[in-house]
């Protein structure tokens, strides 16, 4: 898949990108690189701590965290898999693809994610807490779910203004 990285901005809800299955990274090249250090860019800019692949407007199955925010600290998870396990926790999220919406989201407190890094090497973590909820927070990205498939009825209601206005300007474009 060719990647215009130039291009490449946040993308918001409901953006078709958003929505749909990402495809499989195929091989790691200087293009892939590319794409991870302008997401990195974006993430900073944005101040968030994940961005997958589709909010830059790359429907591929990769996406990167850095639970402090800092470029630095950026690591990019190429094709992963993200095995959520233990209890279930509701904790108020938030998305850089949905500004202004805050609402409550059943996820389990722990995950395991198996991906490759950016030299293709493939690797295993056991995550919890705040790193667990990122995982499966941009892992839902990857597949085409974004927070505002994952609210309660409550939450879709108090946000609907927002999320109406968000939809309008998608359609503006």
């Amino acid at each position: 898949m060719a990647i215009d990285v130039d291009q490449c901005k946040i993308t918001y809800y409901p953006a078709p990108v958003l929505r749909g299955r990402a495809a499989p990274v195929e091989k790691i090249d200087d293009n892939v690189r590319r794409l991870v250090e302008k997401m990195a860019d974006i993430l900073v800019e944005k101040k968030g701590i994940g961005l997958a692949a589709p909010q830059a407007g790359v429907g591929l199955r990769l996406f990167i965290v850095s639970l402090s925010g800092k470029r630095e600290d950026a690591r990019a998870y190429i094709n992963p898999t993200v095995t959520p396990h233990g209890d279930l926790d509701e904790v108020e999220e938030g998305c850089l693809s949905v500004p202004g919406v805050w609402a409550k989201i059943r996820r389990y407190k722990k995950a395991t994610v198996t991906a490759t890094d950016l030299a293709g090497n493939q690797f295993t973590e056991e995550a919890e807490g705040l790193y667990a909820r990122c995982l499966q927070h941009e892992y839902d990205h990857i597949e085409g779910t974004v927070i505002v498939n994952r609210m309660g009825e409550a939450a879709r209601i108090a946000h609907r203004r927002q999320l109406k206005k968000l939809a309008d300007e998608q359609e503006g474009k």
